[in-house]
């Protein structure tokens, strides 16, 4: 599965609309509402300059005042009723675009939770902030702000065009000629202002991508005084930005002008053909007033239709950059059970001529088999880059081998659901990550039957896993507040907190990457102690450059060059490690 989000998408007008329209299920009555409202614009839209134009002609150039006042009552109450009618569609769509935004923004969520490690390894973060956030409020606006003004123009042109074909249609043809050219335009440079505003778009996801990286790793860039190094760099993407920004915004306003110059060549026709047509009688003044308001209600939305069309187009760009995330699916698959293989009972986990490679990397593994026992301790040792992270990862299944089979207890683990797949085997990062809330909610994240428990059944099974001398830790205990963002913990509390999470689990299979790398000693043979607790048939997997981490180890594996070789003893391990720095 290509998981490069960088790459183009392309999608026909009519197929992204019926697509964006898939998120406003359950909003037929609100649409239909303000269609009826849209319509009802029109024909008061329509019916206004017609009532002009009957007024001049029969009160005021024959000077009937009473007449006069009584239709211009009515043109007034049809204004308030026209007001009012735009007040409550703005409201209606606005509500609509609201609960859309809300879907869009759930779906785009939760596809990128099913999503794979791998798809994450290949896209920064900040740019897929900017799609979730930015990209879905472009879409919204448009639906919520653009769409109807959209609609209300077309039916306001298509009605004002039936006027004037009907009253004169010679001098209405004559009028519509402008708009021909006008389409003509519109379809030539469309797709154009589309792909400005496509590379605006993956500009400012850039942009945002860079400011998130910066701020995360600003403790660094102060630690090495490179903050001239992330100011060239923001420059340098931010002027970027600007650029595709500036071309982007010369792209949507070129409509308007051109627009409003074929609006005023319709209004100079139509003038220089009316009194052509009062001069020879065939046309009164107030008609040829009624026409030119109806011309300038045709090109007025013309105009509006303009900036519309522009955001019409920014708003294709910005789904196009959704629709990439939503199409993707995950390749991390649950297979039929029946069609996996079979491996000998007694091995917990087992890799069988497997081999992998990231994607357009080189081969991290080539061909290797191993079984590890229940209740075992095993460490995986070796040179920095040598695949120990790797064979871990593929145990926990973050990746499927490019070639062989891992097994969990006898079954192809890619016949395991992530739900009974996790609960089968915990995993400590060398970086846990925490979620910004308390300690509590931290230890109990994917946790479901602890989850169940009150406060008192939870320091129960606390204690009863001996994790209660780290709970102890922390001044507020499950109350500690916790920050994702910030430093309220240090990194060596992260990782108890992290253990303290992956214990409670009670997983058959443990794995510790570099787990102990960032605690003291005594608090590393407190947590010696706790894992010593974990039931009989637990199985251990150590990644650890300390000695004392792996030497009570039951098996070592050395790791590297693609190749996983039992090792042996401690003092043997140490000497295929010594022996390959030294070749190297």
């Amino acid at each position: 599965m290509d998981y490069n989000l960088n790459r183009e998408q392309k999608s026909s007008a009519g197929a992204a609309l019926r697509k964006m329209f898939r998120f406003m299920k359950g909003e037929q009555a609100s649409l239909l509402v303000a269609f009826f409202v849209m319509m009802l614009n029109a024909a008061i839209t329509m019916l206004a300059p017609y009532l002009i134009g009957y007024i001049v002609d029969h009160f005021i150039l024959k000077k009937q005042y009473g007449p006069l006042m009584q239709y211009s009552a009515l043109l007034l109450g049809l204004y308030v009723v026209w007001a009012g009618t735009e007040y409550f569609q703005a409201k209606l769509m606005g509500g609509v675009g609201q609960r859309m935004l809300y879907i869009l923004r759930n779906e785009v969520f939760n596809k990128l939770q099913q999503l794979p490690v791998a798809f994450f390894n290949r896209n920064r973060s900040g740019d897929l902030i900017s799609r979730i956030n930015n990209d879905t409020d472009t879409v919204n606006q448009f639906f919520s702000q653009s769409l109807m003004r959209f609609m209300d123009s077309i039916f306001s042109m298509v009605g004002v065009a039936v006027f004037v074909l009907s009253i004169h249609w010679e001098l209405g043809a004559a009028s519509l000629v402008p708009a021909v050219f006008i389409l003509l335009f519109v379809l030539l440079v469309s797709p154009w202002v589309k792909k400005k505003n496509a590379v605006s778009l993956k500009a400012n996801g850039s942009l945002s991508a860079d400011i998130q990286e910066g701020l995360h790793n600003f403790k660094t860039i102060i630690a090495f005084n490179r903050r001239d190094y992330f100011r060239k760099r923001f420059a340098k993407v931010n002027e970027e930005n600007y650029k595709t920004s500036v071309t982007a915004g010369i792209a949507n306003n070129l409509f308007t002008p051109v627009f409003g110059f074929f609006s005023n060549i319709a209004q100079l026709i139509v003038l220089a053909f009316g009194i052509y047509l009062i001069i020879e009688g065939q046309f009164t003044l107030g008609l040829l007033i009624s026409f030119m308001s109806y011309v300038q209600l045709f090109y007025r939305p013309l105009r509006e239709l303009a900036a519309l069309w522009a955001s019409f187009q920014t708003a294709l760009a910005a789904w196009d950059r959704i629709s990439v995330i939503l199409s993707l699916e995950s390749d991390l698959k649950v297979v039929d059970q029946n069609q996996t293989t079979i491996t000998a009972s007694g091995s917990v986990v087992a890799f069988k001529d497997v081999s992998f490679r990231y994607p357009d990397g080189k081969e991290v593994l080539h061909h290797i088999s191993f079984d590890m026992k229940p209740g075992k301790t095993y460490a995986l040792v070796g040179p920095t880059g040598g695949g120990k992270s790797t064979t871990a990862a593929l145990i926990a299944r973050l990746y499927d081998p490019t070639e062989g089979v891992v097994l969990l207890n006898g079954r192809d683990i890619r016949s395991y659901t992530n739900e009974e797949r996790t609960k089968e085997i915990g995993f400590i990062l060398q970086e846990p990550f925490l979620f910004t809330g308390t300690l509590r909610e931290n230890i109990l994240y994917g946790n479901p039957e602890l989850g169940r428990m009150d406060n008192d059944q939870l320091l129960k099974a606390i204690a009863d896993a001996g994790l209660d001398d780290l709970l102890a830790r922390f001044e507020k205990g499950l109350d500690t507040p916790l920050n994702a963002s910030a430093d309220t913990v240090s990194l060596g509390q992260k990782q108890l907190i992290a253990f303290i999470r992956a214990v409670l689990r009670n997983p058959k299979v443990m794995i510790l990457d570099e787990a102990t790398a960032n605690i003291d000693t005594v608090t590393e043979k407190l947590l010696e102690a706790i894992l010593k607790r974990l039931p009989k048939e637990t199985t251990l997997i150590i990644i650890a450059h300390r000695l004392n981490t792996i030497e009570n180890a039951d098996e070592i594996f050395f790791v590297n060059a693609g190749e996983v070789i039992p090792a042996g003893t401690l003092d043997h391990a140490m000497d295929m490690l010594l022996n390959q720095k030294m070749a190297s």
